[in-house]
């Protein structure tokens, strides 16, 4: 027989381990929502994104023009068959080698010859490196480029530059040979 301390024992010990399961609740789950992110503000003409995708470097050749051509054209059509060509940069430069200005000379020759368009210098990087680093050598290959052309006669009003870091790749692969095409100077016409 058991005595009612040890009933009263038995009791409290079966009360102290039942009753938090006994009286839990399912509690409703809240998901945390995001603060909003503040934008900055969109620059005042901003050019149309670069072209995406894989393309070969080959297939960047520009487009033969006849005035006809050109005058009857709007500027995406302009841009999508560019007869401006990218100018290429080594890993982690910023110099225009022998290759890129000859690119840069030959794109002189095609605004001198539209001297009403205003081009957009984009800078661009492969992936590697951090986001901001990647701004920053944009921004310097951009400029460089833009230094280069107006040392060969194009008014600096007609040149502007901004960076896309390694936002906008023309080939996506993970590989030198895609890195190779994506560290450019990539110009699109945004006035004629």
């Amino acid at each position: 027989m058991i005595s009612s301390r040890g009933l009263g024992i038995a009791l409290a010990f079966i009360c102290l381990v039942a009753a938090p399961a006994c009286s839990r609740r399912d509690k409703p789950v809240v998901t945390p929502q995001p603060a909003p992110v503040a934008e900055a503000p969109p620059p005042v003409t901003p050019p149309p994104p670069p072209p995406r995708g894989a393309q070969r470097v080959e297939d960047l050749q520009p487009a033969p023009l006849s005035e006809d051509s050109v005058s009857n054209r709007s500027l995406d059509e302009l841009n999508r068959d560019s007869p401006l060509r990218p100018a290429f940069f080594p890993l982690d430069s910023s110099d225009l080698d022998d290759s890129g200005r000859s690119v840069v000379t030959s794109n002189v020759e095609v605004l001198k010859k539209y001297p009403q368009w205003v081009v957009t210098i984009e800078g661009h990087c492969d992936e590697r490196g951090t986001a901001e680093y990647n701004l920053a050598l944009g921004e310097r290959r951009a400029s460089a480029v833009k230094t280069y052309m107006v040392s060969l006669g194009i008014a600096p009003d007609r040149l502007r530059t901004v960076s896309y870091g390694k936002e906008f790749p023309f080939d996506p692969a993970h590989s030198e040979d895609a890195w190779s095409k994506n560290r450019r100077a990539h110009f699109v016409i945004t006035a004629k």
